[in-house]
């Protein structure tokens, strides 16, 4: 068995400072305290042992992090929904900008060198749930930069859909108003030689909500990274994701979440199953509670699924608190087989093991299919989690016809 997990705390493999920008040395564990720079020429180049980059394939995604990336348009389809409107902004907006800042050299490249940004504006008490599918990127190394403008008091379920070939660097902003009621997601289907690499700005306002969903089921190495800042006081945020990594795919999720407010709240549960030689996984979790954010209540979880020999799953919870005035934070880890007890119970009331493995495996990532509350894109999703377990699956989870 070569799966390994890794647990990383306060800096046991003994790394030492080093710089992130011009007069700025401070310890690389302190994600609060990162270099952040709209300009790509601001980063140095990689060398791969980054702490952001150490647990990516940096050479394999050499066009994305140092060529010139070309800001064309890509196509779009969706249907017209009222509360919603989608149009494209030059980079002169001044919503652009305004969620947050690159910390890394590849998102720094797609916002230099992006043309228009795609907007999408919701608004309305009403609920409402749009679906935008982004595909036809092309060849080309393409930069991309999308703005998710939420209005004050708006309700919605917005939902971004990827499907196709990709080679995409991209930031992605998303804006919530005071006292709106959001759920944002963001589905990676991309065929097997996609690349894509993303950055998610949330920005929430007072007394706002939002639920951030990520699925990555496609794509030869995505990258998703969500950063959600919780500014005012009152502001919620739960960040879900589901990934399902198979042979020789590598899906990457690093999740920082910023109580920068009195009373704000967080969630985050990403669950994740690997199958198949050369399955990697990757989640880091960092959460800051700052001086200034009294009454936090904060929580953060990653859960693994190992359905065959030959994955990798790194899973790295970092907790980072300034003030002791808080209602809670925490946070956990684990990846590992099947629940034996679970399997017992399956099989003793007469369903076969390979049955029993596949409800198991369903019933783990369910929890997070749940939480995007549209039924259609639910029972799409079950159905592509079947598929993936259909495909290259170990004799233990091939079930009966």
């Amino acid at each position: 068995m070569t799966t390994q997990v890794t647990s990383e705390q306060i800096n046991p493999l003994g790394l030492n400072k080093h710089s992130h920008g011009p007069g700025s040395e401070v310890p690389v564990q302190t994600r609060s305290e990162r270099f952040t720079s709209f300009d790509f020429a601001d980063f140095a180049p990689l060398s791969g042992r980054e702490v952001e980059w150490k647990y990516t394939p940096v050479a394999k995604l050499d066009a994305l992090i140092n060529g010139t990336l070309t800001g064309n348009r890509s196509e779009l389809e969706f249907s017209e929904t009222e509360g919603v409107s989608v149009s494209w902004i030059p980079r002169s907006d001044a919503r652009i900008g305004s969620a947050g800042k690159p910390e890394d050299r590849a998102s720094a490249n797609a916002w230099t060198n992006f043309g228009e940004a795609l907007l999408v504006e919701v608004s309305g008490e009403d609920d409402k749930q749009f679906v935008l599918d982004r595909k036809g990127f092309g060849d080309a190394a393409l930069a991309a930069h999308v703005v998710i403008d939420i209005k004050p008091h708006a309700r919605g379920l917005i939902i971004l859909r990827h499907t196709g070939e990709a080679t995409v660097a991209e930031n992605v902003e998303i804006l919530v108003g005071d006292g709106a009621n959001v759920t944002v997601v963001s589905m990676q289907e991309w065929e097997d030689s996609a690349q894509h690499l993303s950055t998610h700005f949330l920005s929430v306002g007072r007394d706002a909500f939002i639920k951030h969903i990520v699925v990555s089921l496609g794509g030869g190495i995505v990258r998703l990274n969500p950063t959600l800042q919780l500014n005012a006081q009152g502001a919620d945020g739960e960040l879900y994701g589901l990934y399902y990594s198979d042979a020789g795919q590598h899906l990457e999720h690093q999740v920082f979440v910023d109580h920068n407010a009195p009373h704000t709240r967080s969630r985050v549960n990403y669950k994740g199953a690997l199958q198949g030689e050369g399955a990697r996984a990757v989640w880091i979790g960092d959460v800051l509670i700052r001086r200034n954010a009294p009454g936090t209540d904060s929580y953060e979880q990653n859960r693994n699924l190992v359905l065959s020999e030959g994955t990798r799953a790194d899973s790295v919870p970092n907790l980072e608190i300034e003030t002791g005035d808080i209602e809670g934070a925490g946070h956990a880890s684990a990846t590992g087989r099947f629940d034996d007890e679970q399997l017992f119970y399956l099989m003793s009331r007469g369903i076969s093991e390979a049955m029993s493995r596949r409800l198991v495996v369903h019933g783990f990532l369910n929890e997070i299919v749940q939480q995007i509350g549209n039924e259609e894109i639910a029972t799409h999703l079950r159905d592509a989690l079947e598929r993936e377990l259909n495909e290259g699956a170990s004799p233990l989870l091939v079930a009966e016809r």
